[in-house]
């Protein structure tokens, strides 16, 4: 609920000009060091409107807000000057003060000059807090800006519904990832290949990276594997009324180890019928001979409709319409006294995307990354042949590749891409159902937690992926199953007879091999030191397999619940071995 100051109220915060001001670090990720502060407001302490939304809310309802943050700005560079800081500062302006007919004194160098600050010292943040009316008159302002000095930025990439269309009108210096794909980014696969593509974009149009809301150490570590540029966040630093000029000596240390590679491309599990056939959402087809003033109206008429595809009489596509390129035009003076009468396909897309239905949904989500930025806002034709069947959309498109990652995250890992739990459990049922008898085995990684922590989650996950792919490679394809319950551990179940020389096989190679996995410092140790929450050191050797087994025959066991029950506790047994072990369960049941 939006707290409804009174006038009054609104009155004496912009007399008193009292407001807090705040700073937030921005931090270089590749030189480890501050960058720049974030300028942030509060309203008055122990008030309802100390929060900056209550505080920008209520100034609005009473008109006063282009006011409150021109005020908000003076206090900020107020205190930007007496902290004589040389770092930039990012501060905040939304699209409707930047239009305001006041702008010219709330933006110009004079008001810096009061504070003994130039343009070169302010980064422009531009928020999405309003509708943006006029893209024109909006991108003529940041060009203006951009010729005084200014260095602009566009804020909480993502969050709105028109972010990917002014990141391509106004060319910012910088744009900011939003904090909604920072979180958990390095448990959600979505959210990973979105800030890839930011950052892909970013660097083909020389655009710099920030990353906001990081708040563990485990998204700074994703962050930094994706060559994102800054970082923001309360792990890095929270805002305070004082300008942070160091980091934390626990920050600086995530940021200076070179311990973390760069994710390698996988591979995802889907289903070969996920065609682009499925987002197709039929759409009327404009023609040639339709005016631009009709194809206005048709928008004006239907808020949810964001393009208009455009077609010959026979159904072939000629090109698309976007509802925004539309209703900018026509909000200049005489465009539509001028163009209103005109066929519409004066002013169409002719390089539009037009797709095959029969497209894989990954071969198109590719593409669409690759490609403009545009796509995404306006959509894409779905044809057969040369047939127009209907229109797609870039929420379509994300929603079905989150559905088919969750889908294929039940039958598959992620990070192996061998069988999960479900297709693991089924392929036991089965063996039972037909009396089949076989053995299964329960693999766990040693010592696995210590080498996380010491080397980092990356180098652990291709430990794992190693031992996925010589688990796969050493047992028989035609009788032997290899599953990924996740983490570290690993399921055989095996129906060749030599089984036990495998697994010796199996242990021998990871004897072998995993020294090649630590750093010579610690292989010359023979291991790796890691210091408790208590400051108390502990030896850990390099990391081993244990393998449970458990020979099963339908005789003693009912279902797959039972054989897990069976294996976990031989797997138990074989982790009181030390070293790389194998222990047989010998029980009936």
């Amino acid at each position: 609920m939006i707290y409804a100051a009174p006038n009054t109220e609104i009155e004496a915060i912009l007399a008193q000009r009292n407001l807090l001001p705040l700073f937030q670090p921005i931090i270089d990720i590749k030189q480890a060091q501050v960058f720049a502060h974030e300028a942030l407001i509060r309203g008055p302490l122990e008030s309802k409107l100390h929060a900056p939304i209550a505080l920008l809310n209520a100034a609005k309802l009473c008109g006063r807000d282009i006011e409150m943050e021109s005020i908000a700005r003076d206090v900020i560079f107020e205190e930007y000057r007496r902290a004589n800081h040389a770092m930039p500062l990012f501060v905040n302006f939304s699209p409707d003060a930047l239009l305001h007919s006041e702008s010219d004194w709330s933006l110009s160098l004079a008001q810096l000059e009061n504070y003994q600050l130039a343009a070169s010292d302010i980064v422009i943040e531009i928020t999405e807090s309003s509708t943006i009316r006029d893209y024109a008159e909006l991108k003529e302002a940041v060009t203006k800006l951009k010729a005084l000095g200014f260095k602009i930025a566009l804020d909480d990439l993502g969050e709105g519904t028109s972010s990917l269309r002014l990141w391509s009108e106004l060319s910012p210096h910088y744009v900011k990832i939003d904090k909604h794909f920072i979180a958990n980014i390095h448990n959600d696969p979505i959210k990973l290949e979105f800030v890839r593509g930011i950052q892909k974009i970013a660097l083909e149009s020389n655009t710099l990276t920030i990353a906001e809301g990081i708040e563990t150490k485990e998204e700074l570590a994703v962050i930094k594997d994706l060559k994102i540029d800054y970082a923001q966040g309360y792990l890095l630093g929270r805002p305070f009324p004082k300008f942070q000029a160091t980091l934390s000596e626990e920050v600086s240390t995530l940021l200076n180890k070179n311990i973390i590679r760069l994710f390698a491309d996988q591979q995802t599990m889907v289903s070969k019928q996920a065609t682009v056939s499925g987002l197709t959402s039929y759409q009327v087809a404009a023609l040639p001979e339709m005016t631009n003033e009709e194809v206005y109206d048709w928008f004006h008429h239907d808020n949810n409709l964001n393009s208009i595809p455009v077609t010959d009489h026979k159904g072939k596509p000629l090109g698309l319409i976007s509802r925004y390129d539309t209703i900018d035009r026509f909000a200049r003076r005489y465009q539509k006294e001028l163009h209103g009468k005109k066929s519409c396909t004066t002013f169409m897309d002719t390089q539009c995307l037009i797709i095959q239905k029969d497209m894989h949904i990954l071969a198109l989500s590719e593409l669409i990354l690759q490609a403009d930025p545009k796509y995404l806002l306006n959509g894409f034709i779905i044809v057969d042949g040369e047939r127009y069947v209907g229109m797609g959309s870039g929420h379509a498109l994300l929603r079905e590749v989150t559905n088919m990652q969750i889908h294929a995250a039940r039958y598959a890992n992620p990070l192996t891409l061998l069988p999960g739990n479900v297709p693991i459990n089924a392929h036991i049922d089965k063996l039972l159902e037909r009396r089949i008898a076989f053995v299964a085995c329960y693999c766990d990684l040693d010592h696995f937690k210590p080498f996380n922590d010491a080397y980092g989650y990356r180098r652990g996950d291709e430990v794992i992926q190693f031992v996925g792919r010589m688990l796969s490679s050493m047992v028989n394809h035609e009788h032997d199953f290899v599953g990924h319950i996740g983490g570290d551990d690993f399921v055989i179940v095996f129906q060749s007879e030599d089984w036990e020389r495998i697994c010796r096989d199996i242990l021998d190679t990871v004897a072998k091999v995993m020294p090649d996995f630590y750093d010579l410092k610690d292989v010359q140790s023979g291991g790796i030191h890691i210091e408790d929450r208590l400051g108390n050191e502990h030896f850990f050797p390099f990391g081993s397999l244990s393998i449970g087994a458990v020979r099963v025959s339908a005789e003693f066991f009912a279902s797959h619940h039972e054989v897990a029950g069976a294996m976990s506790h031989a797997k138990k047994q074989a982790k009181k071995i030390v070293g790389n072990s194998l222990f047989t369960e010998r029980r009936k049941r």
